[in-house]
């Protein structure tokens, strides 16, 4: 079944993506929950004409994302916690704290929700990395000083 996206879907792609769904998938969960259209001829024209009149838009976007990307490029957070004797930490490091120490460092607003660990939970203090994926396939690499305050 080809359904055309209406919103961002993790996993599946991006909103105006026409892709290929299983049947069950679009029917049961992508159209109901308005995240997506069926695929027909006149809806996928409507398509054609939308992608080149934001192809302007996206070039703008992508510069100013990769002007981001450049600011953070070689980042290095250091995130004070509570933490035990034996460096244990008293909760854990979670991205709204990695996203409010990109703001104290270099001014800029990222959503929390754009920023992803390669652990599962950092409980410990010690050296980690974050990735924080700015636009479609723009990802910064930053590193993670956690400490004990």
């Amino acid at each position: 079944m080809e359904v055309i996206l209406k919103k961002d879907v993790n996993g599946v792609g991006y909103k105006n993506d026409l892709i290929t769904v299983k049947d069950g998938f679009g029917r049961n969960y992508l159209i109901p929950k308005g995240l997506a259209t069926i695929a027909n001829d006149s809806s996928k024209k409507a398509l054609a004409e939308l992608k080149k009149q934001q192809a302007y838009k996206e070039d703008k976007i992508v510069k100013e994302v990769e002007a981001i990307a450049e600011l953070l490029k070689d980042l290095e957070l250091t995130i004070g916690v509570k933490a035990g004797t034996s460096g244990k930490i008293f909760g854990s490091v979670n991205s709204i704290m990695v996203a409010n120490a990109i703001k104290e460092a270099k001014d800029l607003d990222i959503d929390r929700k754009k920023i992803h660990f390669d652990e599962d939970h950092i409980k410990e203090v010690g050296t980690y990395s974050a990735v924080v994926k700015l636009y479609k396939d723009i990802k910064v690499d930053i590193a993670l000083n956690v400490i004990a305050e």
